[in-house]
């Protein structure tokens, strides 16, 4: 399991928000499954995470981590004293790996999930990483493989901004829009219809879909 309910010397926005995020574990979209996983702990003082993923078939469609990271002296970087982290894969076929327009097109999902949950953010960034892989040998009954990888980190606009005026107070509750955003974001890198409008999802690899 990631951090305590009441971590020692926590503060008590860190405490409120992955107490919302555990109570929303449940809560998410259905053909996402999502459980708590223990946090790293170089990365900032007070860190949350949690594993999703969706099974198809028996093959893993998609998978992802998504964790929240807290620290009380804030970061430039972060313009403020929280951050989201995400990493996400999903398997894709090969045709639509060639495809130019993947790694944008990949980069919308995430931006257009957060913006259907209405998951405030600011200052974005990420990476998306095309992988193909050919199998040789005794793995080549297997058959070639292809990924979409999505690395990528925001601020929660719920939290503090580090040096402006009138800072704008912590609403932790709001923590959850981000977690439905995340399983958004699986699904539709493994080619589900949207949960909400304005999320465009991916069509779902030929062998998977049979």
């Amino acid at each position: 399991m990631g951090a305590s309910l009441s971590p020692e010397g926590a503060p008590a926005a860190f405490v409120a928000a992955t107490a919302a995020l555990r109570d929303a574990l449940g809560r998410v979209r259905s053909e996402i499954a999502v459980h708590e996983l223990q946090a790293p702990t170089r990365l900032a003082p007070y860190a949350f995470a949690i594993a999703g993923g969706l099974v198809r078939d028996g093959d893993e469609a998609a998978s992802g981590r998504l964790i929240l990271l807290v620290d009380p002296v804030g970061h430039s970087a972060w313009e403020g004293t929280a951050r989201f982290v995400c990493y996400a894969r999903a398997a894709v076929d090969p045709e639509i790996a060639v495809d130019p327009c993947l790694p944008e097109v990949a980069w919308s999902w995430l931006r257009e999930a957060l913006e259907a949950n209405q998951a405030a953010y600011r200052a974005m960034g990420g990476t998306v990483t095309i992988t193909n892989s050919r199998r040789f040998g005794v793995l080549a009954a297997d058959g070639d493989s292809s990924d979409v990888e999505l690395r990528c980190s925001w601020s929660p606009d719920w939290a503090e901004t580090t040096g402006a005026a009138g800072r704008r107070a912590w609403r932790p509750a709001e923590a959850v829009a981000q977690l439905h955003a995340f399983a958004d974001l699986l699904a539709a890198m493994a080619g589900l219809p949207p949960r909400v409008c304005g999320v465009v999802s991916l069509s779902p690899r030929r062998d998977q879909a049979r």
